[in-house]
């Protein structure tokens, strides 16, 4: 059930139904796509709405029919995660008999406020129990003083002490399970063994790896992309304002992706027919010559 590094290539891609596609997740998309036909492997979809506050009605059919009408075709079924929740409660339930869960009082706005302005790395405020007059709000990881690392295949050896950012919510104040436990026992659930995602998500690893391990599920391999940047050096999103993918510009826009991705194109290839850019995009992608900067303007 579980992937290991055995197992025949499996990888995915796993947009937020947030908006439409855009460049920066074309990138993904096409990176993880070619990345596992170059390998002969299978490649996934999956849907990651576990977030209802945040998602945009009709955007995960959207982005489901933008992949087809670019070529990018999966295996298998879509998995869909607001249709997962009976199994993060299982590996819930699993880390707290472990004695690695505990309830937690304090608000986002406390956490930023205690800190000094280092962000929303977490105090320990609630790691030996609630407060006097605390009441629990969210459930958190309780994390070891540890270091983990990885070898990332573009981005090399990547190492980060787990207090640093540790005691991580895995059951967020609103009820709704984290993205940290979702995304790792869906990997596992799907036999994941290969991630090829943006490099904005290489702060997560380390915490995936110790669920990974938490948990009893084998590693993946990782290959983080660089992150593309607007004009004003933000990331490409929705939140940024990030311009959607159309299909009728799909050739020049996965053309465009390849460049990105430091791909020799042929010149010209843009204004080719779908079907020809694919014949010759499945048997020339070459990884190794991915940049391994982890952000890279768009313009």
């Amino acid at each position: 059930m579980y992937a290991t590094s055995s197992k025949r290539y499996r990888g995915r891609f796993a947009p937020s139904p947030t908006g439409p596609l855009h460049f920066g997740s074309l990138i993904a998309a096409l990176g993880s796509f070619l990345d596992a036909r170059s390998r002969a492997g299978e490649w996934l979809v999956r849907m990651e709405d576990l977030d209802p506050p945040r998602e945009v009605k009709g955007a995960a059919d959207d982005i489901l029919r933008t992949l087809e009408a670019f070529g990018l075709y999966w295996d298998n079924e879509v998995m869909y995660q607001s249709q997962r929740h009976d199994a993060y409660q299982q590996a819930l339930e699993q880390l707290e008999q472990a004695g690695l869960i505990y309830p937690c009082g304090c608000s986002r706005r406390e956490i930023q406020k205690n800190t000094s302005g280092s962000g929303t790395v977490y105090p320990g405020t609630c790691r030996n129990g609630l407060p006097q007059g605390r009441k629990a709000r969210s459930l958190r990881l309780r994390a070891p003083d540890l270091e983990l690392g990885f070898a990332d295949r573009l981005q090399g050896d990547i190492r980060e002490r787990l207090p640093e950012k540790s005691d991580f919510v895995i059951r967020r104040a609103d009820g709704l399970f984290a993205y940290q436990l979702a995304v790792v026992v869906d990997d596992a659930e799907q036999g994941i063994t290969d991630i090829v995602r943006g490099a904005d998500l290489l702060d997560s690893t380390c915490r995936q790896i110790f669920l990974q391990q938490s948990l009893g599920y084998a590693r993946t391999r990782y290959l983080h992309l660089p992150v593309a940047l607007n004009e004003n050096g933000e990331k490409l999103s929705k939140q940024t304002r990030a311009p959607a993918v159309t299909p009728r510009q799909a050739v020049s826009s996965l053309t465009a992706a390849m460049r990105f991705l430091g791909q020799r194109v042929p010149e010209g290839l843009e204004d080719a027919q779908l079907a020809d850019f694919w014949d010759w995009a499945l048997p020339n992608w070459e990884s190794e010559r991915i940049p391994n900067s982890r952000l890279i303007g768009t313009h």
